[in-house]
């Protein structure tokens, strides 16, 4: 069985209105079961660990409870919701997903495996470009073998 390539967007909220968490709750869920594709961190240095730091969450705390628990999203949620700092700026965080840009050199490395050009491709942004970068991979494993 292949390892799978998380799909779910940054730029997708719960409930909670967070952006990126129901991605970082797959990525870990994942990667508590071993069937994270190999090129995705369960928990990384990017949107990971600024959602982690918006909520004022601790990561290993974090990762226990789902390594743990395995618990569905809305229970992860609920976990969030229990254990974030209440003083957490949900739209600050928002705003710092969606206004994230990635290096030149990323954009590059990301369209080029996509067969993508800065001339054909508009947009610039990370969670747009982790969309491609998720699709691209995704058809590569998947689809395209």
């Amino acid at each position: 069985m292949s390892k799978i390539v998380p799909t779910i967007s940054s730029g997708v909220a719960g409930p909670l209105g967070v952006l990126h968490l129901p991605r970082f709750w797959q990525k870990m869920s994942l990667g508590a079961v071993g069937k994270l594709h190999d090129e995705y961190p369960a928990c990384g240095a990017g949107y990971d660990q600024m959602t982690l730091d918006a909520l004022g969450l601790d990561r290993e705390a974090t990762l226990n409870y789902v390594n743990t628990n395995k618990p569905s999203y809305f229970e992860f949620e609920a976990w969030v919701k229990e254990n974030m700092d209440p003083n957490s700026d949900v739209d600050a965080h928002n705003a710092a997903v969606t206004g994230y840009i990635h290096s030149d050199e990323t954009r590059s490395e990301i369209f080029g495996a996509a067969g993508l050009t800065d001339e054909n491709c508009a947009f610039r942004d990370a969670v747009n470009l982790n969309n491609a970068d998720d699709w691209t991979i995704f058809h590569q494993q998947e689809i395209a073998g």
